[in-house]
């Protein structure tokens, strides 16, 4: 499990986390909604430790990631798989280079990486690619192969950071199934997207964020049917949380 306890986190005068709490719980999707600047993939970063919160705590299974030391982190980076939000592919790598890079840091033999890789890429329906590119490939192959990356250290978390921005509509459904087949594979995610078709349709659970806390937390039909109006106005896009979304009718 992955929880939050009171996770707090400030840049100079700007709070961006003020006591977030938050259960992951094991196999599921969670996602995390909210504002531009909200603190979505702040709370990402603090889960892997890229960041370290001001105060409270992150536990990733029995490890409290701020006491972690470099071999600690490495390990965490090994159970915990990271999709940015623009695939961070080496320009200058293959594909296959790509996605062996963190398997060659983990000092997996030649045949592994070669399985792996075959393996994974497989996985994102992308298989036959490895000798080509980022440059040769659409930002939504790019991004499918970052979701390989992670697969192929058959991690036991991984965190998707906006993982349909940009797409288009096919590309995201694309990306929706390879979110739920990792999941149904056993692999726990936690998605933050602004996209709520997406939310929907890939979370388990869904957590709102808000003013640095979780504002609320629940399923799919739970968040749609909340009366709570700061919820209704994001899921809703309203620009007014007082003002209700038009029926259609006169």
């Amino acid at each position: 499990m992955i929880r939050l306890d009171g996770v707090c986190k400030a840049f100079g005068p700007r709070i961006i986390l003020n006591g977030v709490d938050l259960d992951v719980a094991d196999g599921e999707n969670t996602v995390i909604i909210g504002r531009s600047g909200s603190g979505k993939s702040v709370t990402l970063r603090c889960i892997i430790g890229l960041i370290q919160p001001d105060a409270g705590r992150v536990r990733v299974d029995d490890d409290v990631v701020a006491d972690l030391d470099r071999d600690g982190l490495a390990a965490l980076r090994g159970r915990v798989g990271y999709v940015f939000q623009f695939a961070a592919l080496f320009d200058s790598m293959t594909v296959e280079e790509n996605i062996a890079l963190g398997l060659k840091r983990r000092r997996f033999g030649p045949e592994e990486i070669a399985d792996r890789v075959r393996e994974s890429l497989a996985l994102v329906d992308l298989a036959g690619v490895e000798g080509k590119l980022p440059s040769e490939l659409s930002g939504g192959m790019r991004k499918r192969v970052g979701i390989a990356r992670a697969v192929a250290l058959r991690p036991r978390y991984i965190l998707y950071d906006e993982p349909t921005t940009g797409l288009d509509p096919v590309t995201t459904a694309v990306m929706n199934d390879l979110m739920i087949r990792t999941r149904d594979m056993g692999v726990t995610g936690v998605i933050v997207t602004h996209d709520m078709g997406s939310a929907f349709t890939v979370g388990d659970r869904i957590a709102m964020l808000h003013e640095g806390r979780i504002r609320q937390v629940g399923t799919a039909d739970e968040i749609r049917a909340t009366a709570d109006p700061v919820v209704r106005q994001f899921i809703e896009g309203r620009p007014d949380p007082a003002v209700p979304a038009a029926s259609g009718r006169e």
